[in-house]
């Protein structure tokens, strides 16, 4: 089969600027260059909290046996965790820890689904401007029915078009966003398992810490 036959520059041009058109219409252009960017995301493997969590046990004990001042030391990766220790060795308490690490991971989530949403509008489009190269073949053809060579042409624009728009939207655009979603979704869950040792430890903390400061303030 020669597939060259398949290929067709102006049903190309309609579907894929008509479809790069929509989704700039559709979405901001930062959550169009994180779309991209995300696809950096797609060759790493799933996110998983263990070492994070082991990590966080690690803390603990250091902790419990040199004092939380110790942790303003460690230097640790993972920007919420992060976090969580600096507010922990700040004085945070148990449910300020928990809120902030809430509204890290929301708002990690709202990122991950804005850049999700350029890649689904892809997918909803091709097939609408495959359509619509059809339509423009089909016009271009009935425009065209004394000259044989211009019919075979428009129809050839008119059926490759809506090949294109199937296969990009089914091929590409919603596996992407398909595997973007399952990624955001498995980071969001493992995520949740990091708060409750990060607020034991606040919670563990904050009156050993309140306990020192009264016994110092009876000492004087």
């Amino acid at each position: 089969m020669d597939w060259t036959r398949f290929l067709d520059p102006t049903a190309f041009a309609i579907v894929g600027g008509g479809t790069a058109l929509g989704v700039l219409l559709r979405a901001r252009r930062a959550d169009i260059v994180g779309a991209f960017a995300a696809l950096r995301t797609l060759a790493r493997a799933p996110f998983d909290a263990a070492p994070l969590l082991a990590r966080i046990a690690a803390q603990g004990r250091i902790a419990r046996g040199h004092g939380v001042m110790t942790l303003d030391r460690s230097v640790i990766d993972d920007p919420d965790v992060a976090a969580a220790i600096h507010a922990i060795v700040d004085g945070a308490d148990a449910g300020t820890v928990a809120r902030l690490l809430g509204d890290r991971n929301a708002a990690r989530a709202a990122r991950h689904l804005r850049a999700i949403e350029p890649w689904t509008a892809a997918a909803d489009l091709a097939p609408a401007m495959g359509m619509v190269g059809t339509l423009v073949g089909l016009a271009s053809a009935f425009a065209t029915m004394t000259d044989a060579a211009a019919v075979g042409g428009a129809m050839a624009v008119a059926l490759v078009a809506t090949l294109y728009g199937a296969l990009f939207a089914n091929l590409v655009a919603s596996p992407i966003a398909a595997r973007l979603r399952t990624a955001a979704r498995t980071e969001h869950a493992e995520r949740t398992r990091l708060a409750p040792p990060l607020v034991a430890l606040a919670h563990r903390e904050t009156p050993r810490r309140d306990g020192s400061h009264l016994s110092g303030a009876r000492a004087a």
